[in-house]
């Protein structure tokens, strides 16, 4: 199978969708995010027949087809498209698609990639939806990762400042993914536009120097600021509280339970 191009793979911000959290339709929020600079969304509401999720797949890639954007599925099935997201969980081995990317949490899920393009490291910061969950990489844990992983990586979870957006891009990430900050967002398309600006501005910027602390960059507003250890997870993540909520990703076998569908939370 043919490498992608950096062109043809998620960089930047990509936004992830969840009808249940935003403030206006979803079409809506997509087109908003849209004009104000992303050009990459994983289509998600996996909970909705598949007839009417595809149609919303049919609403959403006239949507960015208009900027050069594309549409991602989460899940193995495209939905009469060409690029899906699959869990940490399977399949095994992925389907033969346009691009297809996979969640990954530690350097187990990680050493299964094999004809992937791309995939998620999360979590990098503590969650609204998933408060028990982690402990959170940090930057300094998503650098190990990225390090560790075969394919180009996103930074995912808990990302909702400009700062964190830089921090996750300095850490080696070709991009952030994030749900809350645009889906719960009074004006989506002014949070999606701060978010690539510092996108863009972290991409131009040159690298770090090796003795810049990455973990103390953007630390979560959702976190205490106790710092956790950066070693590389090489086992799957455990919940330290008992959780509820939607998924953003559905999680591998490594120890971790399956979340409930509860409509309450951002799927991040």
């Amino acid at each position: 199978m043919r490498s992608k191009t950096s062109a043809e793979l998620p960089a930047g911000v990509v936004l992830l969708t969840d009808r249940r959290v935003a403030r206006r339709p979803l079409g809506e929020v997509v087109a908003a995010a849209v004009a104000g600079g992303v050009r990459w969304v994983v289509l998600r509401e996996k909970d909705l027949p598949r007839a009417e999720r595809a149609a919303l797949a049919v609403e959403l890639r006239a949507i960015l087809s208009e900027a050069g954007g594309t549409l991602i599925v989460a899940g193995p099935d495209p939905l009469d498209g060409d690029a899906v997201h699959l869990p940490a969980a399977g399949p095994y081995p992925p389907p033969r698609l346009g691009l297809v990317g996979r969640s990954c949490h530690d350097t187990v899920e990680l050493a299964r990639i094999s004809t992937e393009d791309y995939v998620t490291l999360s979590p990098v910061y503590p969650t609204r939806t998933k408060p028990g969950y982690g402990p959170p990489l940090l930057p300094d844990g998503l650098a190990a990762l990225v390090e560790r992983s075969p394919v180009p990586a996103l930074a995912l979870g808990g990302i909702e400042t400009p700062e964190q957006v830089s921090a996750g891009l300095r850490a080696g990430a070709t991009g952030v993914a994030v749900l809350g900050a645009i889906m719960r967002a009074d004006d989506p398309h002014e949070a999606a536009a701060t978010l690539t600006e510092a996108a863009d501005k972290a991409t131009r910027q040159e690298s770090v120097t090796p003795s810049t602390s990455l973990s103390a960059v953007a630390v979560s507003p959702m976190s205490t600021g106790r710092r956790v250890p950066a070693a590389v997870p090489t086992t799957g993540l455990r919940p330290t509280v008992p959780t509820q909520g939607s998924s953003l990703t559905a999680r591998s076998g490594h120890g971790r339970p399956q979340p409930s569908t509860a409509t309450t939370g951002e799927a991040q």
